[in-house]
């Protein structure tokens, strides 16, 4: 399969346009092979479970999430399960697809979970691509209260305050009372004719959501009523057909300070000012990740998995690093002074985060790691496409 074909299969595009891949004017850039390395860091597995069975093959955001002293996990079937954080012993589990006995929309399409978790307000909110929301009791799983949203739910939730927003596949951000699920308001974006599949969670910060388009902006939606403060494009799409033209941001905003960072599909990383929207620099890179950050630095996985470090100040480059080219490698995430991020085979590799050195890995299982991996303290939570869940810790 050709290089940005790749990338679009890890984004799961259309079949329609996947099949355009197999054009033979499209010049092959191959996997890069699992690099020889000098280890100074040495992970372990302290513990490990299964959940369900996994996510397999399909696109998924699903990410454990730690909140309460527990470890929440998910797999596209609908089970939802959780353990405690320090022994990984199982403390509930709970099939969700029971939820949808009272949405026949849900029920006839099953529960492909896509979207979660996330953990808040004593509870766990989960969706799927059938456009279901719920809310489960985080301390005894119960499902407390579930709704039909207007799209696919394919990234996590977001909770501010009394509400708890979705970022729907359909361009609406629609939000939610968190205890009884009872609908407040719908922003609609603006939807292109050809997206990547995917969306991104919203940030919430001084009673705004802060949410990514498919259409390459970044809109501010105020909480208590729906309506957009302002909205600032990151990228203005260009080109002569639509797939040059995309330009999504699915991504979740990344808020420091008084200073958004942003990054869109075939655009720009920018910094913006988060009261006015100004765009303060922008430099060209293309991504559908998530940002990290560690003091000064923005970290970034591009869309053909090379990693890139970058000064949030001025936006200039400080390293590089593309060792793992096309290993279709989740979202950075930082560990003490590591970066790490893991990739289609299963590997966990850790970056050294001033140098962009490989420095040590991990093999978790052979299905391939997919979303970023959670960071809590000394501890990083990796899930697998088969279904494992695993903490890792460096002795």
């Amino acid at each position: 399969m050709k290089s940005w074909c790749k990338t679009l299969l890890a984004c799961g595009l259309s079949l329609g346009l996947l099949s355009a891949c197999s054009s033979s004017d499209v010049e092959e850039e191959p996997i890069s092979p699992l690099p020889e390395i000098e280890a100074s860091v040495f992970p372990e597995v302290s513990w490990s479970a299964s959940v369900g069975n996994g996510v397999g093959d399909y696109y998924s955001r699903l990410r454990p999430a730690v909140r309460y002293d527990k470890l929440y996990v998910a797999d596209r079937y609908g089970e939802v399960t959780a353990f405690d954080e320090k022994t990984g012993e199982k403390v509930w589990s709970q099939d969700f697809s029971s939820a949808f006995k009272d949405n026949i929309l849900a029920k006839n399409k099953g529960a492909k979970l896509a979207a979660g978790v996330t953990a808040a307000r004593n509870k766990v909110f989960i969706g799927g691509e059938s456009g279901i929301l719920g809310a489960l009791d985080a301390e005894t799983g119960e499902t407390l209260w579930s709704v039909i949203a207007g799209g696919e739910l394919l990234s996590a939730p977001s909770v501010g305050e009394d509400l708890v927003v979705v970022n729907t596949s359909s361009g609406t951000l629609e939000a939610f009372n968190v205890d009884d699920g009872e609908k407040q308001w719908s922003y609609e974006s603006k939807l292109p004719n050809l997206t990547l599949r995917g969306t991104g969670s919203a940030s919430f910060e001084s009673g705004g959501f802060f949410v990514g388009t498919a259409d390459g902006k970044i809109a501010v939606v105020i909480k208590n009523n729906g309506q957009a403060a302002w909205e600032q494009a990151i990228y203005t799409p260009k080109g002569g057909n639509e797939f040059t033209r995309m330009a999504d941001i699915d991504m979740k905003p990344l808020i420091i300070g008084e200073n958004l960072y942003a990054v869109s599909f075939n655009g720009n990383l920018v910094s913006m000012e988060v009261r006015t929207g100004r765009v303060v620099w922008t430099r060209k890179y293309s991504s559908f990740h998530e940002l990290a950050d560690s003091g000064v630095s923005l970290f970034l996985v591009d869309d053909h998995s090379r990693i890139y470090s970058v000064d949030r100040r001025s936006g200039l480059e400080s390293w590089s690093n593309t060792e793992l080219t096309n290993r279709n490698l989740t979202s950075a995430a930082v560990f003490k002074d590591y970066i790490v991020v893991g990739d289609f085979e299963g590997y966990l590799h850790f970056i050294n985060k001033s140098t962009g050195a490989l420095v040590g890995r991990i093999q978790v299982d052979g299905s391939g790691l997919f979303s970023q991996p959670l960071v809590e303290g000394d501890n990083i939570y990796v899930q697998t496409r088969d279904g494992k869940v695993a903490r890792i810790t460096l002795p």
